[in-house]
């Protein structure tokens, strides 16, 4: 009786052994899992993309789980040296292409757009009449470019004697390039001051020197969490029709919302505005790759605000889904 018994739990359990199987199979040929990304992707590059990408890859994963993400900030040179080396699956950059570094064959997809802004500590002795006048492009050329102005009374007209201390990016940096730009140079060799590495160490410069002076992306200006600016800096509004006034047209740096607002409707100038891509050595071939970046340019876009940078338009999404499509022609 016992043999029986034994017999029949054997032929139950290679029973139900076949009717997984057989599910398992079913669901694969009806395309239930058929698909299923796995792998992992390695970004490297700009300080200025690394926080929206940090949010991409983990939506990304909640819906492929067997994908991991290794992404790492260093600048834009290095996410460009990266790519171009293929150590990286792709670059994070922020700054336009040069001539030389698409000869290299670097491949580039616009994902989303910022702004650099210039910044000061809130304990600057000029804040005051700065929020009301701001600078215009030419002031803050001759502060980073020429070295003309150097002190805050005379920026300002005030009756002070503050020397301004500037400060720079001392890592090959996209933020450092485009506010070179705005200012009428080529390169961020061109910007004087003393150099700092990254955003966030900039940002920490400004914070401790009163009579500094630098640049910033948002993202490292307003806390994501309560757009409103980090305790101990502030924007210098820019004098955009160089009145001497700063406009009600002109005062949007409050907070982030009003920020992104005036770049997405062209108040804020670009430059300093400008695209952030990801960069690769020619197109890339790998599916787990290319369906990321598809999904960037799609679904990926909806967390793209809510994390403190601008959607691209309809256009431009159009215009680069196609470079996904397209045979790759930069080798």
């Amino acid at each position: 009786m016992y043999l029986k018994y034994l017999l029949i739990i054997v032929i139950s359990t290679f029973l139900c052994y076949g009717c997984q199987n057989s599910n398992s199979a079913d669901r694969k040929a009806s395309g239930e899992n058929a698909g299923e990304l796995e792998g992992s992707v390695s970004i490297s590059g700009a300080f200025a993309l690394y926080p929206l990408v940090t949010v991409w890859a983990e939506e990304f994963t909640k819906i492929h789980p067997e994908v991991r993400f290794n992404i790492s900030a260093g600048g834009a040179g290095k996410g460009m040296a990266d790519a171009l080396a293929e150590a990286v699956d792709l670059g994070m950059f922020s700054r336009e292409l040069k001539q030389e570094e698409k000869q290299k064959g670097a491949w580039w997809l616009a994902v989303t757009k910022d702004a650099v802004l210039p910044t000061i500590s809130t304990d600057n002795p000029a804040i005051q009449p700065l929020k009301e006048k701001g600078l215009t492009q030419e002031e803050l050329r001759e502060i980073f470019i020429t070295g003309d102005l150097q002190n805050w009374g005379k920026a300002t007209e005030e009756n002070l004697d503050a020397k301004i201390t500037v400060y720079t990016r001392s890592d090959a940096s996209g933020a450092a390039a485009v506010w070179a730009e705005y200012l009428g140079a080529e390169g961020q060799e061109a910007l004087q001051g003393v150099g700092v590495f990254g955003d966030p160490g900039l940002a920490d410069a400004l914070k401790k020197d009163k009579n500094g002076i630098g640049f910033n992306n948002i993202i490292y200006v307003y806390d994501l969490q309560t757009k409103q600016k980090y305790p101990g800096i502030e924007v210098i509004p820019i004098d955009v029709d160089n009145d001497g006034v700063i406009s009600d047209e002109e005062r949007f740096y409050n907070n982030m919302d009003e920020v992104v607002a005036a770049i997405t409707d062209g108040r804020y100038p670009s430059p300093p505005a400008r695209d952030l891509y990801f960069v690769a050595k020619g197109q890339p071939q790998n599916p787990l790759v290319q369906a990321f970046l598809q999904w960037v340019l799609t679904d990926g876009q909806q967390f793209v605000e809510q994390a403190g940078y601008i959607k691209l338009t309809e256009e431009k999404i159009q215009s680069e889904s196609a470079k996904l499509q397209s045979p790759d022609t930069t080798l």
